[in-house]
C-alpha cells in the first residue's frame, strides 16, 4: 500500500491550494482517509477526514475548527484519490500536510509522505 500526497506549494494569504492523496495497492473508497498537519512544537493535528462510502452510506466528513468553512475534503473513487481543497489560506496554515488511510473496522494505518504548504506574502 502506498499513498502519494501532492499539491503543496507557496501561496499568498487568501489564496487556494488543492492537495491530493493518491493510493496504489488498495481501493481507497473502502478506507477512511484523513489529512493531518504537524506544526513545530505542537501535537499532530487532524485537519479533516472522510469516511468510506463502500457500504452505501453517505460519507461522513470531519473538519477541525481551525479550518471549518475554508477547507473541503472530497473523493474521486475513479481516480482512487482524496482531495483537500484549501481556500482562504492563512500564514498559520503553513506546515507539512500528510494523508492517512485506515481500512474500515481496523486499526491499521497507512501514511503518505508529507507535502509542504507555505502561505506567505
Amino acid at each position: 500500500v502506498q499513498l502519494q500526497a501532492s499539491g503543496g506549494g507557496l501561496v499568498q494569504p487568501g489564496g487556494s491550494l488543492r492537495l491530493s492523496c493518491v493510493a496504489s495497492g488498495v481501493t481507497l473508497d473502502r478506507y477512511t482517509v484523513a489529512w493531518f498537519r504537524h506544526m513545530p512544537g505542537q501535537p499532530r493535528e487532524a485537519v479533516s477526514s472522510i469516511s468510506s462510502e463502500s457500504r452505501g452510506s453517505e460519507a461522513i466528513r470531519y473538519y477541525a475548527d481551525s479550518v471549518k468553512g475554508r477547507f473541503t475534503i472530497s473523493r474521486d473513487n475513479a481516480k482512487n484519490t482524496v482531495y483537500l481543497q484549501m481556500n482562504s489560506l492563512k500564514p498559520e496554515d503553513t506546515t507539512v500536510y500528510y494523508c492517512r488511510a485506515q481500512p474500515i473496522g481496523t486499526t491499521t494505518q497507512y501514511w503518505g509522505q508529507g507535502t509542504l504548504v507555505t502561505v506567505s506574502s
